[in-house]
């Protein structure tokens, strides 16, 4: 069973890897319209703004694909160091902090998510935007992330020898 739902995580962390990519590909070609539209004189609204959703959408949505990739910047200046037990507490000891963190931040977007669904706001730029529609895919990112940290640590806590 919890195999399973390990490798049914990995495969959600997984895809979560591609949307980033898609938002990434979609800044390049919001950037690439906003050039063209310049050299041939015409205006979009909001392709600024809309490259700087996909940017966040993209970077949140990366967060857990990268974490189990083992492509986030880590400081292993003190687990380096540990052996043993040491290094095992260590490590719990940075997965409950960082679960911790996460869990705040992941609860917090989707309150921010709520709030500006409830209330109907709308984004400042040209294109005024409803906010909560950018908004969705950080709170969904950020939850993922939560649900990948908690994942890593209780796999940590499980397999003691990894």
């Amino acid at each position: 069973m919890l195999n399973l739902l390990d490798k049914s995580l990995n495969k959600t962390y997984k895809i979560s890897g591609f949307i980033a990519a898609f938002f990434l590909i979609m800044v390049a070609i919001f950037i690439l319209i906003g050039i063209s539209s310049r050299i041939f004189n015409f205006y979009i609204r909001g392709l600024a703004e809309y490259s700087g959703y996909c940017m966040a959408s993209a970077s949140f949505f990366a967060l857990s694909y990268t974490f189990v990739e083992g492509s986030h910047i880590r400081i292993t200046l003190f687990l380096e160091k540990a052996k043993g037990i040491n290094r095992y507490f260590l490590e719990i000891w940075c997965f409950l902090i960082t679960s911790f963190f996460s869990g705040y931040l992941a609860f917090y977007f989707i309150k921010m998510l709520i709030i500006s669904f409830q209330f109907k706001e709308r984004s400042e730029g040209a294109d005024e935007i409803l906010i909560w529609i950018p908004q969705t895919s950080v709170a969904l990112g950020s939850s993922l992330f939560f649900v990948c940290i908690l994942h890593q640590f209780i796999k940590k806590i499980i397999c003691k020898n990894d």
